[in-house]
């Protein structure tokens, strides 16, 4: 069986040799740092070797109107860009992102569910959590409320600057359970009820935007605790930060690959999509920095030491939320631009 698999895999690899001629290089946007030192090691690395073709690596922090002004001016230089859930969806309903056909990609039902969608297929699980700095509180944060309580935990907290799971750590910090969330913050009150709580802790908070900050901060003693994407926290950890993280109340989600409406490398882009959602090189990739796989075959290749610190982990998932990506399509422009006006205040 083994044998099989390597003659598939080399077979492959060699009919992307094959068509290395007429590969062109291919534009990958992603979201930086430790999550792209990862896919180099996973992704790009791997398919340069196979392809033949070069991957010219870029970053951003998930803003859709550069794109958006790609599309529109018919003059696209991104060919494949990581993109959260929500922002997919609001794009595929724009236009931005190219309907995908799984043909070139893969079996749908060898991925998760919530991978698969119109214009994009899931990379990876990543989680928002609370992270604190081990060496700068007395006592440990067990919760979102204990983030709020600035008396016991005396110091600055980082928090992504976006209406975006902010919101839904005020009111977790508010005593709302997390099977309720949403339906509270579908309501006017819900709302008031979440910026009240912001309100609290206004003056305590050191805004971050991209996901390499919070460690950052974390580590210089910036701020005591911080909202962080996992695998940022984990990376941190292996270089020897005493960073601590409290999985009870995290948000959970997919990051998700996507080709933008009229990129001229097309059949490249997903010729490197399908390279990728292979289950040997998300294994790579997991290895890599603690995001959970999109594969379902690819779950049972990791190391179970190393899979206990994935979000996908059962004692992880405790008391965790799942983001709701249609709230977020049907409410984020107005809740972010709230909250952009209340942030300026």
């Amino acid at each position: 069986m083994k044998l099989g698999t390597t003659l598939i895999h080399s077979a492959i690899a060699a009919a992307l040799l094959a068509a290395g001629s007429a590969q062109a290089d291919i534009t990958v946007i992603s979201f930086g740092g430790s999550n792209q030192k990862a896919q180099e090691v996973a992704f790009y690395e791997p398919w340069q070797k196979a392809s033949g073709s070069k991957v010219i690596a870029g970053e951003y922090n998930g803003e859709q109107a550069k794109i958006k002004a790609m599309v529109e001016a018919g003059n696209v230089t991104w060919d494949v860009v990581e993109v959260e859930s929500a922002e997919l969806a609001r794009g595929c309903e724009e236009g931005l992102y190219e309907q995908l056909d799984y043909k070139k990609i893969g079996n749908k039902a060898d991925f998760i569910d919530a991978a698969v969608t119109d214009c994009g297929i899931g990379v990876f699980v990543w989680s928002t959590v609370l992270a604190y700095n081990a060496d700068r509180l007395k006592s440990a944060p067990t919760s979102w409320a204990d983030f709020w309580d600035v008396k016991k935990f005396p110091g600055k907290r980082g928090m992504r600057k976006g209406a975006k799971f902010t919101l839904e750590f005020a009111l977790l910090a508010d005593g709302v359970k997390p099977e309720n969330v949403y339906k509270e913050l579908a309501t006017k009150a819900g709302v008031e009820r979440a910026f009240r709580k912001l309100d609290e802790i206004k003056p305590h908070i050191q805004w971050w935007e991209a996901g390499a900050q919070p460690p950052q901060l974390l580590a210089s003693g910036d701020v005591v605790m911080s909202s962080a994407y996992n695998g940022r926290i984990a990376n941190a950890q292996k270089e020897g930060k005493n960073l601590k993280i409290v999985w009870t109340g995290s948000v959970y989600d997919l990051d998700f690959w996507a080709i933008p409406s009229g990129t001229p490398k097309r059949d490249e882009a997903y010729n490197f999509i399908a390279f990728t959602s292979r289950p040997e090189n998300q294994k790579v990739y997991s290895s890599n920095i603690t995001y959970g796989p999109t594969h379902k075959k690819a779950v049972g290749l990791i190391d179970p030491e190393m899979a206990a610190d994935l979000p996908t982990a059962p004692q992880n998932l405790k008391g965790a939320l799942a983001n709701n990506t249609q709230f977020w399509l049907e409410h984020g422009e107005d809740l972010e631009q709230r909250f952009n006006a209340w942030a300026a205040r």
